[in-house]
């Protein structure tokens, strides 16, 4: 992979994404509703889980063409990049889920038309379940057969697409969405900008956290997500190819789009509270918001109304921690053995208790929110260390 900078971002190609959706999905769930097919899709949908079963008699002719359509990887992926990608996953599992759970939730949550957008869902007023769905995502994606007959991560990532195209359906329908101020609802900015926060967003956390990665492996778990992305449908001609055009369109992104909102500070409160139930107790409560403070900075944690305490202090004291850590796994095969198993066991906690044990399902909504309303507004020695920002932030 090449770390030359060939796409150029300014702020008249992000307003081209903003006014772009998903043609293929779009159509496809336009044409489900227009003939009433939802329920009986989304019915079906739960006997289809597995890549390479055959799927069930009765769906939609139009989802039924969009899944045979879909159904296989992009032609240009690299799986030598992509298992190496794996490899990253499996060694940084718990530090990934700590980006994702404790910087890009929250950061996407400091978007407020992503969080007008995610207060639409009733699903939003349980955010374990988008927690438990991207925790589930993401560990289909890194297993061994992710792209191949019998995994589960091509099925989850066409139902997540058709999702979307179904919030975006409801939005653009009914009218409540200021199209000519935000734009398409879940636009290509957004769709874009997504797949930045849940790769280069989640590096950073683990940089700031003392996490050791080689440009290699920061380089593959970014590609990964290039590659869910073009699954996802984003448009690749516009999508950063490597991890400095990343850095170059995060920092476009976040400058345009940061911001307070009610949505936003509402949609974390719920995330926390949700996290401090995870974890038996309230002793520990508090450092949920400290850590979270201490990943996303302070602009951020304001704007999202996360409480200061004496705990921001000792999340500061992570690092050193994690790296006293690093040091007994450089050091000893066992005791990388063991840190490993360590990672991936909380890993499996997290996600177990999130879904209870059980399949998250990626349904389409048949309506949103009734009282929902838009108002008008690595080696050691070679460390991997964040492309410099290209524009000052908030």
């Amino acid at each position: 992979m090449t770390t030359e900078t060939r796409k150029h971002y300014c702020d008249t190609t992000l307003d081209e994404l903003r006014n772009q959706g998903d043609p293929f999905a779009d159509e496809t769930v336009a044409d489900m509703f227009e003939r009433g097919e939802v329920r009986d899709f989304n019915t079906l949908m739960r006997f289809f889980s597995t890549a390479g079963h055959k799927l069930p008699d009765g769906l939609p002719e139009s989802a039924a063409s969009f899944l045979e359509a879909t159904a296989m990887p992009p032609k240009w992926v690299d799986w030598d990049v992509m298992e190496r990608a794996r490899l990253f996953f499996m060694d940084n599992a718990a530090h990934i889920n700590t980006g994702l759970s404790f910087a890009a939730m929250p950061a996407t949550y400091a978007v407020p038309r992503v969080a007008r957008l995610l207060a639409s869902t009733h699903s939003m007023d349980y955010p374990s379940r988008r927690m438990a769905n991207t925790g589930q995502f993401v560990t289909y994606l890194m297993q061994t057969n992710a792209f191949e007959e019998g995994s589960k991560f091509i099925p989850a990532a066409q139902k997540v697409r058709l999702l979307h195209a179904a919030v975006r359906h409801h939005l653009t329908e009914t009218g409540r969405w200021d199209i000519e101020k935000d734009g398409v609802p879940l636009c290509q900015e957004d769709m874009i900008g997504g797949q930045i926060c849940f790769s280069i967003l989640v590096l950073d956390a683990m940089h700031r956290l003392g996490i050791h990665m080689s440009e290699e492996g920061a380089e593959a778990y970014y590609y990964a997500w290039r590659v869910v992305g073009s699954i996802l449908g984003c448009d690749m001609e516009a999508a950063p190819d490597n991890l400095t055009e990343a850095r170059a369109f995060a920092d476009l992104y976040l400058a345009r789009n940061l911001g307070p909102s009610e949505d936003g500070v509402r949609l974390n409160n719920q995330l926390m509270r949700m996290y401090e139930d995870v974890v038996p107790g309230t002793l520990l409560d508090p450092i949920v918001p400290a850590t979270i403070r201490f990943l996303v900075g302070p602009t951020i944690a304001d704007w999202l109304q996360i409480p200061r305490s004496p705990w921001d202090t000792a999340a500061k004291a992570v690092p050193v921690v994690l790296g006293l850590l690093e040091t007994v796994e450089d050091s000893s095969p066992l005791g990388e053995w063991a840190l490993d198993k360590a990672g991936s066991l909380l890993t499996t906690f997290e996600l177990g208790s999130l879904t209870r044990g059980r399949v998250m399902q990626y349904a389409i909504p048949e309506e949103l929110k009734s009282d929902y309303g838009v108002r008008s507004q690595a080696p050691r020695t070679h460390r991997w260390v964040p492309p410099a920002p290209t524009r000052a932030m908030p």
